[in-house]
């Protein structure tokens, strides 16, 4: 393939150098990957990323078998390509070096100083490639107290405050602490990531200088808690659990249909009495307990079970389509089947499929990122472990037959 040929991407000329493995860093490099730059996942000989392992559900071939190919690593590895190299044996951590000496980033998400021992730190590194953004990803961050603990994404959720304002009210059946249904801290982390390795590359292409980054999953967990964060910084008093409600508009909540769950957030009285002259019950906004959005709040656990009555007693879709032409503001809750089905899903285009070397084809979730002059590009599907090892060390290497099959030997790929 010709330079002129090349799809226009936003990062074309990058080329990053990924030693990360399960979420947080994966999500990183498939960002960059989606936006043109080169991806060299490095995995463990053998058994690869942690991810690979985690199902089922795996990817099915043709025939309906099981591959190898677990879901959770599919989400979050395509555009790479994948090597695997035993950075453990001093073969292995010349392979790393002379990589990283050919790229631009290196991501990893190694517990705090256990690269170091193999000469494959920023420290190290830096040396022979005075440029390099080099970004790691921990638990904790490089110091603190917690700097040695390794760094989960559901204790994370936890220690971090945001499990202390999801789930229901403690008075309330089913109340308590909840997780997200995502991991949604790992996937945080990855974003700020990618914005932290672009803005040390556009530094980068200023000045000359490369840095290093440090990325907690605590201190972003702390930071994404946002107007939540406000509310007790300026008040001293630490917000609630509320559930699906809110806790100064009513209803603003979550409701259960004859079939299923919607969205209504009648933002205020004029929209709670649309919502109410629908549902057949006019009487509840001209009563003075509920005619107003702070009486409302004031008798909530009087009206919200008055209003999950009337809510059952129509589909959701007959609640959607009614509320929308009246101008309440409203969604359905829906399943994931219902979501790829979505006519503004379709539209948007968030499905894709790709060529996969096993399964044929593999759906996957198209990035969110839509760029007029650089779109996305999707270079390939996630790598079979190893997959591109050879082709790597001979196209940025230079390593013969023999070195390869040397190594081999000795299991160092």
């Amino acid at each position: 393939m010709t330079t002129a040929s090349l799809p226009k991407t936003a990062l074309g000329h990058i080329r990053v150098l990924d030693l990360t493995r399960v979420l947080a860093g994966p999500w990183c490099a498939q960002n960059l990957a989606d936006l043109g730059a080169e991806i060299i996942k490095v995995e463990r000989p053998g058994c690869g990323d942690d991810t690979r392992s985690w199902g089922p559900p795996y990817l099915r071939d043709g025939e309906g078998n099981n591959t190898t190919e677990a879901a959770y690593y599919l989400a979050a590895n395509r555009g790479k390509q994948a090597i695997t190299v035993d950075i453990a044996t001093p073969e292995g951590q010349a392979i790393i070096r002379e990589l990283a000496a050919i790229s631009d980033v290196v991501l990893e998400n190694y517990k705090v100083g256990q690269l170091k021992k193999y000469g494959l730190d920023y420290d190290s590194l830096k040396v022979i490639k005075p440029d390099l953004v080099y970004c790691s990803i921990t638990g904790f961050g490089q110091d603190g107290p917690y700097a040695n603990r390794a760094g989960y994404d559901f204790i994370v959720q936890g220690m971090g405050g945001f499990m202390s304002l999801t789930g229901e009210r403690d008075d309330l059946p089913g109340g308590g602490p909840q997780k997200a249904g995502v991991a949604i801290t790992d996937l945080m982390t990855g974003m700020y990531s990618t914005i932290a390795v672009m803005a040390a590359l556009t530094h980068r292409d200023r000045t000359g200088e490369g840095q290093y980054i440090d990325m907690a999953l605590l201190d972003v967990q702390v930071a994404m808690l946002a107007n939540m964060n406000m509310n007790y910084l300026t008040t001293g008093n630490a917000p609630k659990r509320w559930g699906n409600a809110h806790a100064n508009i009513v209803p603003y909540q979550t409701f259960a249909t004859s079939d299923g769950h919607i969205i209504v957030a009648a933002g205020n009285d004029g929209q709670y009495k649309k919502f109410v002259h629908i549902g057949g019950q006019p009487e509840l906004a001209e009563d003075t307990r509920f005619s107003t959005n702070p009486a409302r709040v004031q008798h909530r656990d009087t009206l919200v079970p008055m209003l999950a009555d009337m809510v059952k007693r129509k589909t959701k879709a007959e609640w959607i389509t009614l509320l929308e032409e009246a101008g309440v503001p409203c969604g359905p809750i829906n399943q994931l089947n219902e979501v790829f089905d979505d006519p503004q899903v379709k539209a948007r285009a968030m499905q894709i499929d790709l060529p996969h070397p096993t399964a044929g084809t593999v759906k996957l979730v198209a990035s969110p990122m839509k760029l007029s002059a650089t779109p996305v590009n999707y270079a390939g599907a996630p790598p079979l472990l190893g997959q591109h090892t050879e082709s790597v060390l001979q196209r940025l290497l230079n390593y013969d037959v023999n070195q390869l099959q040397l190594l081999k030997e000795k299991k160092v790929i």
